[in-house]
């Protein structure tokens, strides 16, 4: 299950959701902005890395790890990351913490003395989803969170109360977001099943989603394909960036069929391979 990129997705989401996972997060935590870096000689991949607002001054800058497996070395390379990142960037910031978050205790690095100092400070906080109490008594982000380490048997029926629940709660540009989440979540847990198969089990259906529906009742309103296609550039420019001149040509030439496909497939693009790639296979 590739946790990493529907972690990734959470926190690009809601930056805010680390921060409701800590005892005292920063007063200022709604201003954060959520990033990934990378440090050269030698090359460091820092996954999370949330960055105080630039307008305050100097600020805390938090550094973020999901772990699902076990890595013996884990702490060796977050700490020496998160150190040489903060000695680079020390004018932009005052101090810095390091949140590791895992699915349980049994996944921790097993000899953590080296670290004691570390470890037992207010500098690093060590989160265990399985530890963090009832699903359902969770705020929704968080709870999305621990949906990835709920059991198949439960997952199906968590993952409904969680829809269910978002669909009250959350405007409906966020509850769409959830739904997609949701359904990514279970996409990669029933690796054996496909999208549509787990759509059926969620009874939910991609067409429920805002983008969906936009193109849908555009199309209806307008009655012509002209207005779905400049609905469609509009949805794919916020997803993958600004589209060059010969993918507009292309979806150009895609029928009303094909621009209903898009808008359900576009859900998923993270980046402009991925629309070139469904273009390619049309």
């Amino acid at each position: 299950m590739r946790r990493d990129s529907i972690f990734y997705k959470l926190f690009q989401q809601s930056p805010s959701l680390v921060f409701e996972l800590l005892t005292n997060p920063p007063i200022n935590a709604e201003s954060y902005r959520f990033d990934s870096v990378a440090i050269k000689e030698p090359k460091f991949e820092i996954d999370g890395v949330f960055l105080p607002p630039e307008n305050e001054g100097a600020g805390v800058v938090y550094f973020c790890e999901v772990q699902f497996q076990k890595d013996e070395q884990l702490y060796e390379r977050v700490f020496a990351e998160s150190s040489l990142y903060f000695y680079r960037n020390r004018a932009r910031f005052s101090d810095w913490q390091a949140v590791i978050i895992y699915p349980s205790r049994s996944i921790e690095q097993t000899d953590i003395h080296p670290h004691r100092g570390f470890l037992n400070s207010n500098q690093v906080h060590r989160v265990y989803l399985d530890e963090l109490g009832d699903i359902r008594q969770l705020p929704i982000w968080v709870a999305l969170m621990v949906l990835t380490t709920v059991e198949e048997q439960l997952a199906p029926q968590e993952a409904r109360y969680l829809l269910e629940r978002s669909s009250v709660e959350q405007p409906e540009t966020a509850n769409s977001a959830i739904i997609e989440l949701v359904t990514t979540i279970m996409v990669y847990k029933f690796e054996q099943l496909s999208r549509k198969e787990v759509e059926q089990m969620l009874g939910i259906t991609l067409k429920e989603t805002r983008v969906y529906r936009e193109i849908k009742e555009e199309g209806r309103e307008e009655g012509r394909e002209a207005e779905a296609r400049s609905l469609i550039g509009r949805q794919l420019t916020k997803r993958v960036g600004e589209l060059p001149s010969q993918v507009r040509e292309r979806i150009e030439t895609l029928s009303l069929e094909q621009l209903e496909n898009l808008g359900e497939a576009l859900l998923d693009f993270t980046s402009m391979a991925d629309l070139q790639a469904w273009l390619s296979a049309e």
